[in-house]
This record gives structure tokens, sequence and C-alpha cells, in this order.
């Protein structure tokens, strides 16, 4: 039997994920060693393999074939756009990306007017603003805080990740508009989902009426 190898978001996500695969016996002993230096981690037992990646490299490599399994944020999926199966909806993660900035900017909005939009998330802030707004903008990456932006006077809205707001409020800004619901998701590798098709269905099949019983 081959290893199916599981690629995880380092921090929340890797924690929440072994925490509900260990509801259905599915261990990885060595992972729980916080002082390991290992970079893979195998349950021999059952065939599989964990390693722990940044988020925007989860999908890269189960595109390549270099995890079977990936489990992930929705807005790293939309953004990476690579392509991999989004087989499921883990639940957990759960956030908005919304069109953030000052009150005043939500007349901007409804004129569109051409703005400057600054982001992490070039392609979703693309995607929502030419596609579904038809409204043309001038996008701004940035890796760091967003909020500074509109702040300092970048940009005039943001596009990014909203979990309770409290960021936004401390900083004057609200949700303009709300862009998609994310929460964390299982990709697959689609020669894998042909090649491993009944574990990799098995595994869905366990994992969702886990979710239902919850």
């Amino acid at each position: 039997m081959r290893y199916l190898t599981f690629a995880l978001t380092k921090g929340r996500l890797a924690k929440k994920t072994l925490d509900m695969l260990e509801r259905l016996g599915i261990t990885c002993e060595e992972m729980k060693d916080k002082d390991s230096r290992k970079l893979i981690f195998v349950n021999e037992e059952l065939g599989l393999k964990f390693f722990l990646a940044k988020g925007p490299d989860v999908p890269t490599y189960v595109e390549y074939g270099a995890a079977d399994i990936g489990v992930v944020g929705k807005d790293t999926i939309i953004e990476e756009g690579r392509k991999v199966h989004e087989v499921l909806d883990l639940g957990f993660g759960k956030c908005r990306m919304c069109v953030c900035g000052y009150e005043e900017a939500a007349e901007k909005l409804k004129h569109h007017e051409l703005i400057r939009v600054a982001t992490k998330y070039p392609n979703i802030a693309k995607d929502y603003f030419y596609n579904k707004k038809h409204q043309t903008v001038e996008i701004v990456k940035l890796n760091g805080s967003i909020e500074l932006a509109p702040i300092v006077g970048l940009s005039e809205v943001i596009v990014d990740i909203v979990e309770t707001g409290s960021t936004l409020k401390e900083n004057g800004l609200v949700v303009l508009e709300e862009v998609c619901p994310l929460s964390a998701r299982m990709i697959v590798n689609p020669v894998s989902m042909r090649m491993e098709n009944d574990r990799i269905k098995e595994l869905i099949t366990n994992l969702r009426n886990l979710l239902r019983e919850e």
C-alpha cells in the first residue's frame, strides 16, 4: 500500500484538522511532539504521511502531487487558482472576505468610481471588482497590515479577511461589501483522486458523517 500524503496549513488549521482526524481514529503521535525538528510525520500502520506548510504553498504541493490531500482556507484556493479538486468544506476557520474602508468610501463603490484597492489577495480582488461588480480599479498588492492602507491614504478601500471585525472597528473602518464566505476546505490531487479513489472516498465519507453529527 502506498502512502497517502497530507499537506496541512501550519497553525490553527493543522491543529483543528488533526483533532478531527483523531476522532476518526487517524492519529499521528509524532506530530504532537512540539520539539520535533522533523518535516515529515508518518503513521506506518495506516500508511499515512503528514507535513506542515504555509497556506499558499498547500495547493501547490497538492497540484504537483507532492501531497495527495491538502487542508487550506478557501481564500488560498481561490487566490492560488491551482488545478485541484475541492472535495469538502470542513466547517472550521469560518470568516469572510470583505471590501472594507471608511464609511464615505461606500459612495465611491456605489458609483463605480476608479479607486485604489489594497489587498494581499490581488486575484480575488480583481475577480470581484472586474467580473462581479464591473468596476475598474487599481489594485495594490501588500503583504503586511492591510488596514493601514486607507488610514495613510494609499487606497480608498481594502479587500481582506474579516473574522470578528474588531481590528477594523479600532481603526474606524467598516465592512462595505462582502466578497465571499470562507472556511477550511479539503483539496485532493486529481490523479490521486483516480488512483486512490477508494481510500480517499472513504475518508471524505467518514469526515462528512462526522461533520453531520456535530
